[in-house]
């Protein structure tokens, strides 16, 4: 039996978080973080942009820590390993090595894996989701050999990725059942500009079409619709959304419909075991509701604030305006707010022709959100501040 006083399950950017938080105020006591990857912790979101588009991918600067600060901080990092069981009232983590780990506090971190559309030929050869390391080294490996790549999505990963296998002069095609891209946070004159920005350069967009299936005996030939349509295609990438990895404590207080519920502490419902980062069905003191996010910057944050109340030398409360950001080919949006919900109003400052404009986004009077397109840091954060002083925060 394996004693530990922390246990951080997961190795993504939460997890990494999580461990240089509990490290700000205890040095001493024993953590384990287990992964299932063989990688430590690396900024994913690297995967859809330099990462792709580099001739040499950028190995050496994907992860966020290297073997040395692990060490220096005395976590103690299983890779490659899978957490099998987790009995919560026991305390105890079952690994896939046979080893037992019993915990006092625990933080799960296990992020999300994509979305598989419940058609035939999902596990086609040539049909690539992107979540990981090895994803993004095959798919550059497939691009520079088929040449022919369609991205089924219209998401921040299906438009990331379309626009970087462009910029390596590869063929894409888009296939996104809406009729215009980034419509989940959008409004539809905005979402109008940014669809014919892609088309402006060069890449063929099949919207309004929804995926019926992928053809092909081992490998994919063909892409059918649900109208009927067949699109050739040497290469599929899959960005159809992504599901939070609960199957570990699923049937359990710590898994819901909507994520692992947790307090403004970050903390479930088990008391010393943390959920964060893609997983965390949280209280949104700012905007309001509850909220699950599957971003960076939230699990970054939520990371920090975790490690920190596990440690109990620490109680803070994860209190942040929502925000997020994209970039393609050479525009870059941020997102602040909520933008969840469509707007009544929009406020735009700046033009689209010009590429740099700011759009508040209302409900009514109130402001619930801002999007900037090329603007500053300073703009940003300008943003946040005026959002958290339009919600009296």
């Amino acid at each position: 039996m394996i004693e530990r006083d922390y246990l951080i399950v997961g190795a993504g950017i939460g997890a990494a978080s999580a461990c240089e938080g509990l490290r700000r105020y205890d040095k001493r006591g024993s953590a384990t973080m287990v992964s299932a990857e063989i990688f430590h912790p690396y900024k994913r979101w690297m995967l859809s942009k330099t990462f792709l588009r580099e001739k040499q991918a950028p190995l050496k600067k994907l992860p966020l820590h290297d073997e040395k600060w692990y060490n220096a901080h005395k976590i103690e990092v299983r890779s490659g390993t899978l957490v099998t069981q987790f009995n919560i009232d026991r305390r105890l983590a079952v690994l896939s090595s046979g080893e037992t780990i019993e915990f006092n506090k625990a933080c799960l971190a296990m992020g999300s894996r994509a979305f598989r559309p419940p058609v035939a030929g999902v596990g086609l050869g040539n049909v690539i989701y992107l979540r990981t390391i090895r994803d993004g080294l095959a798919l550059r490996e497939m691009a520079a050999l088929e040449k022919t790549v369609v991205v089924v999505g219209g998401g921040l990963l299906a438009c990331e990725a379309a626009a970087s296998l462009r910029q390596m002069k590869i063929k894409v095609t888009i296939m996104h059942r809406h009729p215009h891209l980034l419509n989940r946070y959008l409004d539809p004159e905005t979402g109008a500009w940014v669809t014919g920005y892609f088309a402006k350069h060069g890449i063929t967009l099949l919207m309004g079409e929804s995926l019926n299936g992928f053809e092909g005996k081992t490998v994919l030939r063909n892409i059918q619709t649900k109208s009927g349509n067949r699109v050739a295609a040497g290469v599929a990438v899959v960005a159809c959304g992504a599901e939070p990895n609960l199957d570990l404590v699923r049937n359990t207080p710590l898994s819901g419909p909507h994520g692992s519920p947790v307090t403004d502490y970050l903390e479930t419902e088990e008391k010393g075991i943390y959920a964060i980062g893609d997983l965390a069905f949280y209280p949104d003191r700012l905007m309001g509701g509850m909220r699950r996010q599957t971003h960076w910057e939230n699990a970054r944050e939520q990371g920090l604030v975790a490690g920190a109340n596990m440690t109990g030398k620490k109680r803070i409360r994860y209190e942040q305006i929502p925000y997020f950001w994209t970039e393609f080919f050479d525009l870059k949006l941020d997102f602040v707010g909520d933008f969840s919900i469509a707007p009544t109003r929009v406020d735009l400052r700046g033009a689209y022709a010009k590429k740099k404009f700011i759009a508040r986004y209302y409900l009514g009077d109130r402001l619930r959100a801002v999007l900037l397109c090329n603007e500053s840091q300073r703009d940003v954060d300008s943003a946040r501040t005026h959002l958290r002083n339009a919600l009296g925060k």
